[in-house]
């Protein structure tokens, strides 16, 4: 039963190192769509001209280290993943990187990539978690009958 336990962990723990890839993508996706937003909102007049750079830090410092409501965890480097490169992509695709360059409409359709595929994300981190749930149900089943036979 100890190998079976072992297979569980393994696959808990690869599923874990999968949502915090996800999420870190996720939340880099969010940053950046409301990057795009707030200079979309400028732009049409819907907020007063601010300072770029606070807001950035604002954002970043939100959505990276996930606010206040979120305790820190160490950050790994997730921008090899294949999720990070695909959002990088978009990015590049959009013009993220010329939002000062960028017409309303760009703006626009940026925001909206962004926005998609952070919901693509979003759906794909939930079956992570469907499935961690799953294996940790399985894992505390397993331990159960191995702490009782032994």
């Amino acid at each position: 039963m100890t190998d079976d336990l072992d297979a569980l962990r393994r696959r808990r723990q690869e599923l874990q190192d999968r949502d915090d890839a996800v999420s870190y993508v996720r939340r880099v996706a969010q940053g950046r769509a409301d990057v795009a937003r707030a200079e979309l909102a400028r732009r049409r007049g819907e907020t007063a001209e601010g300072d770029r750079h606070d807001e950035l830090r604002d954002v970043l410092s939100d959505r990276l280290l996930g606010g206040p409501s979120r305790p820190p965890r160490p950050i790994e480097d997730h921008s090899d993943h294949p999720r990070a490169v695909e959002l990088d992509e978009l990015c590049a695709r959009h013009g993220f990187g010329r939002l000062p360059e960028l017409d309303i409409d760009e703006l626009a359709q940026l925001v909206a990539a962004l926005d998609d595929f952070e919901h693509a994300v979003s759906a794909e981190r939930q079956e992570v978690f469907r499935e961690l749930d799953t294996v940790t149900d399985q894992f505390v089943a397993a331990y159960r009958i191995d702490v009782s036979e032994g």
